[in-house]
């Protein structure tokens, strides 16, 4: 189902819950070494579906492929080539950073000398290595942000899952990942599949765009291009064309 050049590949993929539809009828593909946007409101089925692709949730119908293992019958392998950065991660925080990337490495089986070497170019690459023993409860939120991304990488994934990188920090620590992400897409061989509603977030660091509306992906292209298509400025103005959100001023003020 997947050929070279793909990283992931899905086939009239759903989920439900109840009688709700999380996903419905997903076909998408993401060629690797690409910087993904999946796009959408808060209940859209982003996570959800990032919680398909990474093999932790199975889907209710379809067929799907990542790094060419099959979502049914691989999840695990599926879980030891791909990374996960979930929105609300956990951290210890009596921890230094160090500590912390050598606690994450021995759950997946890492330890040792390259481990050490692993953690010490990821610490340096982030612009960690003078703090690396501090305990993290020390940290920024953007420096926090940064040995997650860390702990993600630790063992060289070939996909990398981001669900809302930049929730809960501010505009400075926002684009120390944004910068962050561009780095690792340009040095490393790693693709990135990026879920957000922040469309700005978006436009300055995904090459391709998909945007989810009630399970439904209703856009799928380049960030240029769908900004041509709506005849529109910005990807954030062509968004809120795609999934609504206009403010209705006649009714807002209607109580006056």
């Amino acid at each position: 189902m997947t050929g070279n050049g793909i990283v992931i590949q899905t086939e009239a993929l759903n989920k439900t819950f109840g009688p709700v539809r999380a996903v419905v009828d997903l076909d998408l593909e993401v060629r690797a070494g690409s910087r993904f946007g999946f796009l959408g409101p808060n209940g859209a089925g982003k996570t959800t579906t990032v919680r398909i692709l990474s093999g932790l949730l199975k889907q209710t119908s379809g067929r799907g492929k990542v790094c060419g293992l099959d979502i049914d019958t691989q999840r695990d392998e599926i879980k030891a080539i791909t990374g996960l950065l979930p929105e609300s991660p956990g951290l210890y925080s009596k921890l230094s950073a160090v500590e912390f990337l050598e606690f994450i490495g021995a759950l997946n089986d890492h330890n040792g000398e390259s481990l050490m070497k692993r953690i010490d170019a990821l610490l340096g690459m982030l612009g960690l290595e003078g703090r690396q023993d501090d305990l993290l409860e020390s940290y920024s939120s953007g420096m926090k942000q940064k040995v997650l991304v860390a702990s993600t990488l630790l063992h060289e994934p070939k996909l990398v899952f981001l669900d809302e990188p930049t929730s809960r920090l501010d505009p400075s620590a926002s684009a120390l990942v944004k910068d962050l992400i561009l780095v690792l897409a340009e040095e490393t061989e790693t693709s990135f599949f990026i879920c957000t509603h922040m469309t700005s977030f978006a436009e300055d660091v995904c090459d391709v765009i998909g945007i989810l509306n009630e399970g439904e992906l209703v856009t799928l292209g380049s960030p240029e291009d769908i900004i041509q298509a709506a005849h529109v400025s910005d990807l954030e103005e062509a968004y809120l064309q795609i999934v609504g959100g206009q403010v209705d001023r006649e009714a807002l003020l209607a109580w006056r």
